[in-house]
C-alpha cells in the first residue's frame, strides 16, 4: 500500500498534466486509449502482483533501476519534458518490481513495461513528412489508373475542382506507431506459439498500416469528390479515424490466418 500510494502520488499530476495538454493535440489523442491498455495489461497479470516465499528479490538492481527512474521523473517534471517524465514510468515499475520479487516478476511483466513506449510522444516530425509523402504517391498513383482528375503537389491532392492537404493526423508517424501497437496487442492477446509466425506478423505491420492509411486517404478524397468539401471534413471525416484502425485490424487478422495455413503447411511437409 505505501508503494501503491508513492507511485499514485508521483504520477496522478503527470497525467493531470497530459489529458489537458498533450492528449487534447490530435497527433497524441491515442494517449487515453494506449493508457486504459496498458492497465487491462497489467490486470491480466495480477497474480504475479502477490507475494510468495518463493520470490527472489534483487534490493541493489532494484535501486539502481528506480534511482534512474526517478532522476528522469524529477528532470521530465521540473522542465516540463514530456518524453522524460512519461517514460520514468518504465524504470520506477521495472525497479519497483525488481526490489519487491526480482528478476522473474520483471520476465513475467515485460510487454505492459513495454506498452508504455506507446504512449511517450517521441519527436518524429522528421520522419513524418516522408510518410506522408508516400501516402500521398500511391494514392494519386491508384486514383489517377482509375481515371480519376488527380493531381498532387508534394502532400497536397487536387482532385477535380477540391484541393485535399495530407495532414500528420492522417497520415503520420504517430498515426503509424498508434496501428503499431494495435498489432502488438493483438499478438499478446492471441499468443501464438509460434516465433517465426510472431516476427513475420510484427514485421508485416509495418507495411499494413501503410496500405490501412492509404486506403483512409482514398476514401476521403473519394468522398470529397463524389459528395462535397463539408461532407468530407465533416463527420466523415472522423469516421474515417474509425475505419482506419478497422480495416488494419481485418488486414492484421487476415495476414495471420494466411500464417497459421503456412505454418501448419510446413509442420504437415516436415
Amino acid at each position: 500500500m505505501p508503494i501503491v500510494i508513492g507511485l499514485l502520488a508521483l504520477y496522478l499530476p503527470t497525467y493531470q498534466h497530459v489529458f489537458n495538454s498533450l492528449w487534447v493535440t490530435e497527433d497524441q489523442a491515442h494517449g487515453p486509449i494506449v493508457l486504459m491498455v496498458i492497465v487491462f495489461l497489467f490486470w491480466q497479470k495480477r497474480e504475479h502482483f502477490s507475494l510468495s516465499a518463493a520470490d527472489k528479490p534483487s534490493p541493489i538492481i532494484g535501486v539502481i533501476t528506480l534511482f534512474f527512474g526517478l532522476l528522469c521523473y524529477v528532470a521530465g517534471r521540473s522542465q516540463d519534458i514530456f518524453i522524460l517524465d512519461l517514460a520514468s514510468q518504465i524504470f520506477v515499475l521495472a525497479g519497483v518490481f525488481i526490489f519487491m520479487r526480482g528478476i522473474p516478476m520483471l520476465k513475467a511483466l515485460w510487454f505492459p513495461l513495454f506498452f508504455i513506449i506507446f504512449m511517450i510522444p517521441f519527436p518524429l516530425d522528421s520522419l513524418t513528412l516522408p510518410m506522408k509523402m508516400g501516402v500521398s504517391y500511391v494514392t494519386e498513383t491508384i486514383l489517377f489508373w482509375f481515371d480519376y482528375p488527380i493531381a498532387r503537389e508534394g502532400v497536397i491532392l487536387q482532385i477535380g475542382q477540391y484541393q485535399l492537404l495530407v495532414a500528420d493526423a492522417c497520415a503520420g508517424m504517430h498515426t503509424l506507431i498508434s496501428l503499431e501497437a494495435l498489432g502488438l496487442l493483438y499478438l499478446s492477446l492471441v499468443k501464438h506459439d509460434s516465433l517465426i509466425r510472431n516476427i513475420t506478423l510484427t514485421l508485416l505491420i509495418i507495411p499494413i498500416s501503410f496500405t490501412a492509411n492509404v486506403i483512409r486517404v482514398i476514401t476521403l478524397t473519394l468522398i470529397t469528390y463524389y459528395f462535397g468539401d463539408e461532407v468530407g471534413q465533416g463527420f466523415v471525416h472522423g469516421f474515417a479515424g474509425i475505419l482506419l484502425f478497422f480495416v488494419a485490424l481485418m488486414f492484421i487478422m487476415t495476414v495471420d490466418s494466411m500464417l497459421q495455413y503456412f505454418v501448419k503447411w510446413k509442420q504437415k511437409a516436415v
